[in-house]
C-alpha cells in the first residue's frame, strides 16, 4: 500500500518546476513504489509562476508567503528551491513543523549556513535530501559498483571538474547567483560542490573523504548588467546598461589528498568559453580506470586490466559503454541500449529515491550529512585560497 505524501515547494523557478515535474512523473515511471505524491502548495513572489503552479503543474494552492508552505497541515515534504541565502530560515521553519526537507544544493550559501541547516534538521529528526542529482545517473551508479567491487583495484587518483559557460558572457545579468549576500560563495558553492560530492560518493565511505587541500580562485568578470526584474543568470543585458559588482568567485581549483592515500585534482569555472556543462570525472586505480562526462551522460569509458589476453596481443584501450536498461533506473524511462535519458530524468530519479526514503522512514543518502561533508571541503579550499598553504579538512558539525 502506498503512502500519500503531500508536496510543498518554496521557490518556483527552474529547479522548483523541475522537482515538481519529477514528483508528478514518478508514479508513471515507478509503478512499484511506496508513496503517492499529492501536489499541495507552492510559494513564489511572481504571480506568473503561481498561476503556472496551479494551472500547469496541478498544485492545489499557490501563495506568496513561504511560511504558508512549511506550516500547511497537508504538507509532508518541503522542496526548498529558493535562492541559497534563504535556505536556512526556510529549513529551520520546515523542520520545526515536522516537515521532511529536500533542499537544492549546497544547503545555504556559506559553510556557516549549511552547518546551521544540518543541525536544525538533525535535532528535529526529519529526513533530508540534497540535490546532488548527478549521483543518480545510471552510468555513475555503474561506476560506483565497479569501484566498490574492486574492479579498479586500489584508487590512486581522482580528477573532477565542472566547467560551464553559463557566466562566460559579460552581458549576463547580475542575478542573485553572482552576489555573495544572496548566493553565498560562487562556483565553490554552485558547481564545485557537485564534483566533490561525486568524489566522496565514488571513492566511497570514510576512507574516501578528502582530508587536505590546497587551492586558489578568481573572479574573471567583475561587473555585470543590473537586472530590471527577476532576471536569471541565463538572461542578457546590452552594452550601456547600468552595471554592478560581482562579489563571488568565477573559478576555483584545488589539489587534495584522500583518507585512503589517493590524490586528487579539481577545477570548477562558470566563465570559460567552450564546455557547456562539463561535469566530469576520471578515476584511476591499480587495475583500471573510468571516465565520464555529463555532456555525454549516456556513455562512459572503462579501462580494465585483462591478464587473460592471449600471448602476443599487445593492444590496450578504453571500452566505450552505452547507457541502457541494464543499468540502475535507466529502464524506467526507455528500454534497450543507447536510448538516452537526460537531466530531468535524473531529477525524477532523485525525487523518487527521496520520496521512497520518506515513505519508509529511513535515512536518505544523499542528505544533509553528506552536504556538510562537501562544505567541510569548501571551507578548507576557501581558507587555502586566503592562506596560500595546504589546509586540513575539518568537520564543522555542531551538536
Amino acid at each position: 500500500m502506498t503512502r500519500r505524501l503531500g508536496i510543498g515547494v518554496v521557490g518556483f523557478g527552474w529547479m522548483g518546476q523541475s522537482h515538481s515535474r519529477g514528483c508528478r512523473r514518478a508514479p508513471a515511471h515507478f509503478p512499484q513504489r511506496e508513496y503517492q505524491p499529492d501536489m499541495v502548495v507552492v510559494s513564489d513572489v511572481l504571480e506568473s509562476r503561481r498561476t503556472a503552479a496551479v494551472n500547469d503543474f496541478g498544485f492545489r494552492e499557490a501563495v506568496t508567503d513561504w511560511h504558508e508552505v512549511v506550516t500547511h497541515p497537508d504538507v509532508d515534504v518541503v522542496f526548498v528551491t529558493a535562492p541559497n541565502m534563504l535556505h536556512v530560515e526556510i529549513i529551520e521553519a520546515a523542520a520545526a513543523n515536522g516537515k521532511h526537507v529536500f533542499c537544492e544544493k549546497p544547503v545555504g550559501g556559506t559553510p556557516v549556513q549549511t552547518v546551521a541547516a544540518e543541525r536544525a534538521a538533525r535535532q528535529a529528526g526529519v529526513i533530508t535530501g540534497v540535490g546532488y542529482n548527478y549521483r543518480w545517473a545510471p552510468l555513475v551508479q555503474y561506476a560506483k559498483s565497479l569501484i566498490d567491487g574492486g574492479h579498479l583495484g586500489t584508487i590512486m587518483h581522482y580528477e573532477g571538474r565542472f566547467f560551464s559557460t553559463y557566466a562566460s558572457d559579460p552581458m549576463g545579468l547580475l542575478s542573485w547567483r553572482f552576489l555573495v549576500d544572496e548566493a553565498g560563495h560562487g562556483v565553490s558553492t554552485d558547481i564545485l560542490s557537485h564534483s566533490v560530492d561525486l568524489a566522496h560518493y565514488l571513492v566511497g565511505g570514510s576512507a574516501g573523504r578528502i582530508t587536505k587541500v590546497v587551492g586558489t580562485g578568481e573572479t574573471y568578470i567583475k561587473q555585470r548588467p543590473l537586472p530590471t526584474g527577476a532576471g536569471t543568470h541565463y538572461d542578457r543585458g546590452k552594452p550601456g546598461d547600468p552595471t554592478g559588482e560581482v562579489t563571488n568567485e568565477d573559478y576555483i581549483g584545488m589539489m587534495c589528498t584522500f583518507e585512503n592515500g589517493a590524490r586528487g585534482t579539481f577545477e570548477a569555472c562558470r566563465s570559460m568559453v567552450g564546455p557547456e556543462s562539463q561535469n566530469s570525472f576520471e578515476v584511476f586505480g591499480t587495475k583500471g580506470s573510468i571516465r565520464w562526462n555529463f555532456e555525454q551522460m549516456n556513455t562512459m569509458h572503462v579501462f580494465l586490466k585483462d591478464d587473460s589476453k592471449p600471448a602476443g596481443v599487445l593492444h590496450n584501450g578504453y571500452v566505450h559503454v552505452n547507457g541502457g536498461d541494464a543499468f540502475p533506473h535507466h529502464g524506467a524511462f526507455v528500454p534497450g541500449s543507447a536510448n538516452g535519458i537526460g537531466f530531468e530524468e535524473l531529477v525524477c530519479i532523485e525525487d523518487h529515491e527521496f520520496l521512497t526514503s520518506v515513505a519508509l522512514g529511513r535515512t536518505h543518502s544523499v542528505g544533509f550529512t553528506e552536504a556538510l561533508e562537501v562544505i567541510n571541503v569548501q571551507n578548507a579550499v576557501l581558507r587555502s585560497w586566503e592562506s596560500g598553504a595546504w589546509e586540513p579538512v575539518v568537520s564543522l558539525r555542531q551538536d
